[in-house]
């Protein structure tokens, strides 16, 4: 069984910083992709950042978060991580850790909340 646990959400002023973290536990053969995911109250989810794990990483972001937010991780620890900086009261979501296996197995985190407000 496979378990994502995300970590790092809270409160943090506009123009601040937060650091989401999510490990994957179980087992998991392989991952091809890692990505983040946020919904906002009353608003579909939506696609933050992506890692394509091939011979190197791509990462590829939404616009509205380029040059704010930057998506890394951790092969050795199966983890994946959301560096957001300088944060805007329209970040303020649910958000999710989303991984994806070369099988097309696909499994989310349980979401961690963060509330961008002054």
């Amino acid at each position: 069984q496979v378990q994502l646990v995300e970590s790092g959400g809270g409160l943090v002023q506009p123009g601040g910083s937060l650091r989401l973290s999510c490990a994957a536990s179980g087992t998991i053969a392989s991952i091809n992709v890692m990505a983040w995911y946020r919904q906002a109250p009353g608003k579909q989810r939506e696609f933050v950042a992506r890692i394509t794990i091939t011979s190197v990483d791509n990462t590829n972001s939404a616009d509205s978060v380029k040059g704010r937010f930057t998506i890394s991780r951790d092969n050795a620890k199966n983890a994946v991580y959301l560096q957001m900086n300088s944060l805007k009261p329209e970040d303020t979501a649910v958000y999710y850790c989303y991984i994806q296996t070369p099988r097309w197995e696909t499994y989310w985190g349980q979401g961690t909340q963060v509330t961008v407000s002054s």
